[in-house]
């Protein structure tokens, strides 16, 4: 299980199976010391992810702070500006507050 479900609350049914609620994305405002990067064939989120916060897992970082890349894909398309948020610490700790507090 990807490191971004551990802090998602469960819930149980009365029949006694086990869900994880939703997770949600915060809205990752812009900053001038977010990163602009053009993709180009070959690359994939995960790929960005790894090159620039040394972690392909946080590549959801970067598709949701990129309303314009396909969510159904990792896989920007040839051409597309990208923008890379600096601060995936402050990312993740919004991602938290959101899912921890449902």
């Amino acid at each position: 299980m990807p490191k971004r479900y551990t802090k998602i609350a469960t819930t149980t049914t009365d029949t006694g199976r086990r869900y994880k609620f939703n997770a949600v994305y915060p809205d990752i405002p812009a900053t001038e010391n977010d990163i602009y990067v053009v993709a180009t064939a070959g690359d994939r989120l995960d790929t960005l992810a790894q090159q620039y916060y040394g972690d392909s897992t946080l590549w959801w970082i970067i598709s949701a702070a990129n309303s314009n890349i396909n969510k159904a894909s990792l896989i920007p398309t040839p051409g597309e500006q990208i923008r890379i948020p600096a601060n995936k610490q402050e990312v993740i700790g919004l991602f938290n507050e959101l899912n921890l507090t449902r």
